[in-house]
């Protein structure tokens, strides 16, 4: 007798990160209406159309920053690596007349060499290199904060960051949005430099870490590099923020609104998914998010129920 064709299974290739299938089939029968259901009340999740995505972290920045400096307060931010994007930020600041002297920022994260050694600020496609290009550079001089107090990662501090930002009293804020493993930063749920117990890893801070190789196959689509599958366009290796600077932090705002080339096409649907509402776990590691004061912006193209498309193939 035939066996029905419609009962073939598999399980996942072994080097995908997270495996748990039910907990996958589960992500994806989540639908738009109910995305934004949580029972974490202070994880906070609400959908908008894609075409405000910039605009909403941009404004969020530039009004914490602003009410900190009118406020002759502190403001420490860890940043995320929106490039070009922070022209516009700059633009917005000296508009307003916003003196930044208090403003402190930690860039999240930085590629690295396969030996470890973190990319120069003078290498055109580092983050540090774009954050001083199209932030700094675009601030008017009379408000700029002092340059020490825009940290990126060096081989040099790079063992000290978690102290830097810590000595400052955390971060105001960390802003982040998930990668195709669900990282974040570049925390990524195979590194070796990350293994270890839930609790173990929740206090794991700043290091430089193996890169997933989906991470450099997303990457490997970024305008910088092309946008054409070079993977060996990619640095292998990143330093990176820990678990413990995003729990230190005293609150969080996490995006999710990457698509490829702002068509529907999005590796990022059901990431999304297993990050806003599947278990809780370093092999998903925005998970921890869940648990955690969070305010989670998401796209209506991130939003949208997964469905079979038989009118696009590739």
């Amino acid at each position: 007798m035939k066996k029905n064709s419609s009962q073939f299974t598999f399980a996942p290739a072994s080097f995908i990160p997270f495996r748990d299938t039910r907990a996958i089939a589960r992500a994806r029968k989540i639908k738009r209406e109910d995305i934004t259901k949580h029972a974490n009340p202070d994880f906070r999740i609400t959908v908008f159309p894609d075409a405000e995505m910039e605009f909403l972290w941009i404004s969020d920045m530039y009004f914490r920053i602003k009410t900190a400096m009118e406020a002759d307060q502190q403001f420490v931010a860890i940043m995320p690596n929106p490039w070009p994007g922070y022209a516009k930020l700059a633009a917005m600041l000296n508009r307003g007349r916003v003196n930044c002297r208090k403003l402190h920022t930690f860039n999240m994260d930085e590629y690295a060499d396969e030996q470890g050694r973190i990319a120069p600020e003078s290498w055109e496609f580092g983050f540090g290199h774009c954050f001083k290009k199209f932030f700094l550079a675009n601030l008017d001089p009379k408000l700029r904060p002092a340059e020490k107090q825009v940290r990126i990662f060096t081989d040099k501090n790079v063992k000290d960051y978690g102290k830097m930002l810590a000595d400052l009293g955390g971060a105001d804020i960390c802003y982040s949005g998930p990668g195709w493993t669900g990282h974040l930063a570049f925390i990524e749920p195979d590194a070796p430099e990350f293994a270890g117990s839930l609790e173990e890893w929740k206090k794991m801070g700043p290091r430089v870490c193996t890169l997933s190789p989906f991470t450099i196959a997303q990457n490997s689509l970024h305008g910088c590099f092309g946008m054409s599958g070079d993977l060996c366009a990619v640095p292998p290796k990143a330093a990176t923020i820990g678990p413990a600077e995003v729990i230190g932090s005293k609150h969080r705002i996490d995006m999710h609104s990457i698509t490829v080339d702002g068509s529907f096409a999005s590796w990022q649907r059901l990431t999304t998914r297993l990050v806003l509402h599947g278990p809780v776990t370093p092999r998903v590691p925005e998970s921890i998010l869940q648990t955690l004061r969070t305010d989670v912006w998401v796209s209506e193209t991130a939003a949208a129920n997964i469905e079979t498309r038989w009118d696009k193939g590739y």
